[in-house]
């Protein structure tokens, strides 16, 4: 039986690289670390990791480096999704070898289909592995209400989806109705925007960017403890970041590592994204850095 417990946060990890875009591999081990003591239960390696600009030796290295330095201490979440079924297992596998705890899989998209061709690329995948799988449901790779509750039914490794395309308060309850009866369990993503919303309507957790877990941690005890508004008001705290931090995926990439960096945990030559990614002016940052500053986080 797959593990069906895993509730929530689960920050997705961003990956430091140098000025040369190499991994810098004692960032990656800190970053886990602070992701512990901040009291996550999960991270994931995926999009906003830039895990789509590794090459497959280093999706292997950056998934080692992450199973090791977590060491059982918070579940490890991989991407393994690609554009065909074949190279989708072999990913899969690949991570189930190396330690992963489960697998984050989103639809094809570079070729449009048919639904009933992407329920089969996760029932495929899902035959091969033996861990559970959130199939992720983004705004240009839509799994949507019907498509994974009809999903879920196939096998019991389809347990988990993450929802995320826009807009996800209502995506969420429609998910959350359609599952019933299915064993599906849903997290939120999108950067954890609208996490209170989605936890009213059925989300177990969430997995926003790298740069707040001790917020979004925050507000999760909160929010199980009962203390509703005390959640929401943690939460409105650190709005204008969340909101800056939903950019397109090429300017999120620097701002991550920007923060992370203000944040104590990246070293300066660390906060590179990988090209192609528009990076923010010199305005861009300062205003960052005010913002941090506002809420007592600018620590570098």
């Amino acid at each position: 039986m797959p593990d069906r417990t895993m509730a929530g946060v689960y920050p997705i990890l961003s990956t430091p690289f140098d000025s040369k875009g190499r991994i810098v591999h004692d960032d990656l081990r800190r970053q886990v670390d602070w992701m512990v003591d901040c009291g996550v239960h999960g991270v994931g390696i995926a999009v906003a990791s830039e895990v789509y600009k590794f090459t497959e030796s280093e999706r292997d290295d950056v998934l080692r480096t992450v199973v090791e330095q977590a060491a059982g201490r918070v579940k490890v979440v991989m991407n393994t999704g690609a554009e065909g079924t074949d190279p989708a297992i072999y990913y899969s596998k690949r991570a189930e070898e190396l330690g992963a705890d489960a697998l984050m899989i989103r639809p094809t998209s570079f070729i449009p289909t048919v639904a009933e061709e992407n329920i089969a690329y996760f029932e495929r995948i899902a035959r091969e592995v033996t861990i559970p799988i959130f199939m992720q449901d983004q705004g240009t790779a839509q799994v949507g209400p019907a498509m994974a509750a009809a999903a879920a039914k196939r096998h019991e490794n389809l347990c988990y989806i993450k929802v995320e395309t826009p807009p996800t308060v209502p995506r969420m309850a429609e998910t959350h109705r359609l599952a019933q009866g299915t064993g599906l369990i849903l997290f939120g993503g999108a950067g954890g925007a609208f996490v209170l919303e989605e936890f009213r309507r059925g989300s177990v957790g969430t997995m926003p960017g790298s740069t707040l877990p001790d917020v979004f941690v925050r507000v999760w005890d909160m929010w199980r403890n009962g203390d509703e508004a005390g959640a929401e008001a943690e939460f409105s705290k650190y709005a204008s970041i969340i909101r800056t931090l939903a950019q397109g995926q090429g300017l999120a990439g620097w701002i991550y590592k920007h923060i992370m960096v203000r944040r104590g945990v990246f070293e300066p030559g660390s906060a590179f994204a990988r090209h192609p990614a528009l990076k923010p002016d010199d305005l861009h940052l300062k205003e960052i850095d005010a913002q941090l500053d506002q809420v007592g986080l600018l620590n570098a």
